[in-house]
């Protein structure tokens, strides 16, 4: 093991240090960080859900002053559009746009993905970052529970609906942005879904959390073949608005060691533009770095392949779409 793998693992072990923003500052001079203005995205079209706070629009962000296409996703169009002009107007950047989809409703998701390809003849980056933790239990339209449905449901669709366009515009990618709370899930498909009765915010996303990793994988096992990167990674703990309203204590106890919006989206940024992330698949990430996506045995012992065998066909019933590629 090389000495900079064994600081790594020292500042791995402490979850504190490793998924505050020391962690991060660490990490960003022991492995010498390219810096993400270095990139020049210039002619790739990104496709980024949840982009108008926090940290997809610390990635917008960054993305546009890459030079990249970039197609904000959020529910609300009038919100969207400030978030164009305000990006134009931060970056000199003029390919930005928006689609107003909510990514629990399939409908919504079906729409965007006609848009998407309506617009745009290459596509190659899709970047699932649209996600909230709900204090109080709701469902989507179809019935689905509220949090299973936006982000793990919804994204398995749009990624089914442009994976053609995907596969064209290889070397692609789609990322998705998971969280350090599905740590402490066990994969579950029969439970995946909590009843307003036994439902707990924080519970329910880490469930929605562990699916969408595994998915991740099993993306990248189906069709990697067909030159699509599958990546999901960890933020970190940042401070955004939506960890302030949902976690408040957690927001106050930890507020001075929180990565900015802009720490936290620096490995998203990066999965999208290095040429890094193409030698591998299915990966999991952290601060640029691969990392195991079970921290506990409990959860890796759930992780069975029937497990995921059964999460794959719930979902793609759910939403109503097999994935396949046209060719030639």
């Amino acid at each position: 093991m090389s000495g900079r793998a064994i600081a790594d693992a020292i500042i791995e072990a402490p979850v504190v240090t490793s998924f505050t923003r020391l962690g991060y500052q660490a990490r960003r001079r022991l492995d010498g960080w390219t810096p993400l203005d270095g990139y020049d995205l210039t002619g790739r079209v990104v496709v980024l859900t949840g982009a108008t706070s926090g940290l997809g629009y610390a990635a917008a962000d960054q993305l546009a002053r890459c030079g990249a296409t970039v197609v904000l996703v959020g529910r609300s169009a009038a919100r969207n559009e400030g978030v164009v002009a305000e990006l134009i107007a931060q970056t000199g950047n003029p390919s930005i746009t928006q689609v107003a989809a909510d990514m629990g409703d399939y409908q919504q998701v079906r729409n965007l993905a006609d848009r998407v390809l309506t617009d745009h003849e290459r596509l190659d980056v899709l970047v699932h970052n649209a996600g909230a933790l709900d204090a109080e239990h709701h469902t989507a339209p179809d019935g689905t529970e509220g949090t299973v449905a936006s982000q793990v449901v919804g994204p398995f669709l749009l990624t089914t609906l442009l994976l053609d366009r995907l596969a064209t515009s290889a070397p692609s990618r789609v990322l998705t942005m998971s969280s350090g709370g599905m740590y402490a899930a066990g994969l579950t498909v029969t439970e995946l879904e909590m009843t307003p009765e036994t439902y707990r915010g924080a519970e329910q996303y880490a469930r929605a959390k562990r699916a969408q990793v595994t998915l991740n994988e099993m993306w990248a096992e189906r069709y990697g073949q067909l030159g699509i990167r599958f990546h999901a990674l960890h933020p970190g703990w940042a401070d955004t608005p939506g960890v302030d309203a949902s976690l408040p204590t957690f927001s106050k106890v930890m507020g001075p060691l929180l990565r900015t919006p802009e720490q936290g989206a620096d490995t998203l940024v990066w999965l999208a533009a290095d040429d890094t992330p193409l030698a591998s698949n299915g990966e999991f990430w952290l601060d640029r770095r691969l990392r195991s996506i079970h921290k506990l045995p409990t959860t890796k012992r759930t992780d069975t392949a029937e497990r995921r065998a059964q999460l794959w066909d719930w979902v793609a019933e759910t939403a109503g779409a097999v994935p396949h590629v046209a060719r030639p």
